[in-house]
């Protein structure tokens, strides 16, 4: 028995893996445009457990020219970018579909990280002077989802 491919053989081994690795390119990029229109805020507000939390970004001054991964998505690194979305979006789709989505949706420690990363980067300047181990939104309370004014009293 010979280990060696016959031509034949080699370039349908090689066609099957093209073949095999679009499919994987697609399934992790997705239809064309998906990665582009998945970074919108209504993109982010289709799920309705975001309806609340999108009607308060849309209040939230200047911050509303913001997407929701500029400020909830790790922006110093392209690939660490792409890497948490992949993560979260699967986790969120996750808890959608399963039903076990929760009541009132908090950050989470990773979240939190990223989100006051976020502040600081954006705010770097006008930041530089003072204590950045504070959360940003304990003194700018306004800033949250919840304390923009539109859902303020819930």
């Amino acid at each position: 028995m010979s280990s060696i491919l016959s031509g034949k053989q080699w370039v349908v081994l090689s066609l099957a893996g093209v073949a095999a690795l679009l499919v994987v390119a697609f399934l992790l990029v997705g239809p064309p445009q998906l990665l582009a229109k998945s970074d919108s805020p209504g993109f982010c507000a289709g799920c309705h457990v975001m309806e609340s939390e999108h009607t308060a970004f849309l209040h939230a001054g200047a911050h509303r020219r913001n997407r929701c991964v500029d400020c909830h998505l790790p922006n110093e690194n392209l690939a660490i970018h792409y890497v948490w979305k992949s993560i979260d979006g699967m986790k969120d789709a996750i808890f959608f579909y399963s039903g076990h989505t929760p009541e009132r949706i908090t950050l989470s420690e990773h979240g939190a990280k990223v989100l006051q990363a976020n502040c600081i980067r954006c705010h770097e300047e006008l930041v530089s002077m003072i204590n950045t181990e504070q959360k940003c939104w304990s003194c700018h309370r306004s800033i949250t989802h919840l304390r923009s004014g539109a859902i303020e009293t819930l």
